[in-house]
């Protein structure tokens, strides 16, 4: 059976979307769901957050263009049920490489046809914009997770990536599919995160997620020790709230 595919995805940067992919790739794995996390980024946030550093040559750069095979970029982790496809900042290029391509915007979803039975679910990491990898993942996807910071703009900015996601769904994956909304720094001692979440849940109703996920400095220190935060402080609010993100995740797919 195919692995689900989610792609982590906002073109706002700094809402979560490197933690959430990280964090929830491992708590998948913890629940010993076989999964595989995809760096699509070429900043390489989810590689180092997991301590890995890719092969010379054979990163998801080359895989993605056919100049290496999959078995050769794939990464173990530091947990048994999860790998790593890892970037580096060699990733920039390709987003110039395939816009003189024909179907340039199916290069990932053909690579992950070739290797998906091996697992139960595949994260996949975007980058900060809504650029051709993000098409990509976003044509590769079963469905799209959306961090959202409770901020005051975080609501404004979504119109864009629904829009996004809607046109990609028409012209280029029609089994596309919103998987959920994730509340993200959410600190509910301030009436504004009350607010976000408040009107996102209205807006949204049941595809904003009932796990939150807290502001915590555990979790921000994780990635400096390429840890996810269930490996780096198991106790902590973040790594409590990542288990019950993954529990909510695997109930929504039965």
């Amino acid at each position: 059976m195919a692995a689900k595919i989610i792609t982590i995805a906002n073109q706002k940067g700094g809402v979560g979307k490197t933690t959430t992919a990280v964090n929830l790739a491992a708590s998948l794995a913890i629940a010993e769901q076989k999964t595989l996390l995809i760096d699509l980024d070429p900043q390489a946030n989810a590689s180092s957050g997991v301590g890995c550093v890719a092969n010379e040559g054979c990163d998801v750069y080359h895989w993605l263009l056919g100049e290496c095979v999959a078995d050769a970029a794939i990464l173990s982790t530091s947990l048994d049920f999860m790998s790593l496809l890892p970037a580096t900042p060699d990733l920039i290029g390709a987003e110039v490489e395939l816009l003189s391509c024909q179907e340039r915007e199916f290069f990932l979803a053909r690579q992950l046809a070739l290797l998906t039975s091996d697992y139960c679910y595949v994260i996949i990491d975007c980058s900060p914009s809504l650029g051709l990898l993000t098409i990509n993942a976003l044509t590769a996807a079963t469905s799209v997770l959306i961090p959202l910071q409770s901020e005051y703009y975080a609501l404004e900015g979504l119109g864009q990536l629904l829009s996004t996601i809607e046109r990609v769904k028409n012209g280029l994956n029609p089994e596309l599919a919103l998987e959920g909304i994730l509340l993200t720094m959410v600190d509910n001692r301030t009436t504004l995160a009350q607010q976000v979440e408040a009107e996102a849940r209205t807006h949204f109703a049941e595809l904003v997620y009932e796990t939150v996920i807290p502001r915590n400095v555990r979790l921000s220190e994780s990635p400096s020790h390429g840890l996810p935060i269930a490996l780096y402080d198991v106790t902590s609010k973040g790594a409590q709230a990542y288990f019950r993100l993954a529990e909510e995740f695997i109930s929504r797919q039965k």
